[in-house]
């Protein structure tokens, strides 16, 4: 691995990471991420990132990784199987006393909190994942706090619905004509924009208070059919035919069913009350547009 010091590191360092390097990079700070590729390296030397080549799948490849004194986003997702998260167990058997960070801020997922039957979900809800990927998600969360305590290093948890923004539309999925579940038994989902989300993991990255949970949500909901059809109209298609639930057990991916099967709304007052994130995007009407400029 290449050796560095650097002020900020970005562990799964993709489109999220980019957006918040050039946060951190406009404030004056230097940046490296993690690449598991010389084809991410590459890409992480254009945005002006530092590339650090390692593979978190790979303990032996972090034995150097540059992490003292500095400030740690993790944003690399779980193993793609399980109920653990493997990755985040290494990620933190590596910090030993000669270099820890400064702080670490992880993406975790509001789909820990489960099926909430459409009820408002604040952070002190007791979570109750449903799903494999939600409960390999909490497992990271719990990995982390159990050595933020032994380590004292500060922690800062975000948990977020889906994402939003330039080059995250379901935009093949439009124009294949995949169906969506009617309006009338459509869950309520959740979701926020990608540059809203940057900058909410910057903030949390140098103001949040230590330990604390975050829901980063732009706190107005509407069902997946909503926002399935909200996008085929600003793309300018049909919308998309409408089954019943009934139908949609037969027609439709388990991955997309797992989703339909959970209805809750995300409250973020402790994001923008406590936190001070003051969103671009608080809904899809404000969202939407930036997704076809060269701002989103």
């Amino acid at each position: 691995m290449t050796s560095a010091v650097t002020d900020v590191l970005i562990m799964g360092c993709g489109d999220i990471g980019e957006r918040v390097a050039v946060l951190e990079r406009a404030a004056g700070r230097r940046v490296a991420g993690l690449a598991r590729s010389e084809t991410s390296a590459r890409r992480l030397r254009a945005a002006g990132i530092q590339p650090i080549t390692a593979d978190l799948d790979m303990p032996a490849s972090l034995r150097n990784l540059p992490a003292r004194g500095a400030l740690i986003y993790y944003f690399a997702p779980p193993p793609g199987k399980g109920v653990t998260d493997l990755r985040m167990e290494t990620f933190v058997s590596m910090l030993d006393a000669s270099r820890l960070p400064t702080r670490v801020v992880l993406i975790s997922t509001t789909g820990v909190y489960g099926d909430c039957r459409g009820e408002w979900v604040t952070e002190d809800r007791p979570p109750n994942p449903q799903a494999d990927r939600a409960r390999r998600r909490l497992a990271a969360e719990t990995v982390l706090r159990r050595w933020s305590e032994t380590s004292g290093v500060p922690i800062v948890i975000l948990r977020v619905p889906g994402i939003y923004g330039r080059g995250y539309l379901p935009e093949k999925r439009l124009r294949d004509g995949e169906p969506v579940l009617r309006e009338e038994e459509s869950p309520f989902s959740n979701r926020i924009h990608a540059d809203d989300l940057a900058r909410a993991c910057f903030i949390a990255g140098h103001h949040a208070n230590p330990g604390t949970l975050y829901n980063v949500s732009d706190g107005h909901p509407t069902t997946m059919t909503d926002f399935f059809y909200r996008v085929a109209d600003a793309l300018g298609i049909p919308r998309p035919p409408a089954i019943t639930l009934e139908q949609a057990r037969r027609q439709l991916g388990e991955g997309m069913l797992s989703y339909l099967a959970e209805s809750k709304r995300i409250d973020n007052r402790r994001l923008r009350e406590e936190l001070g994130v003051e969103l671009m995007y608080p809904d899809l009407a404000a969202g939407l547009p930036s997704c076809f400029d060269r701002c989103g």
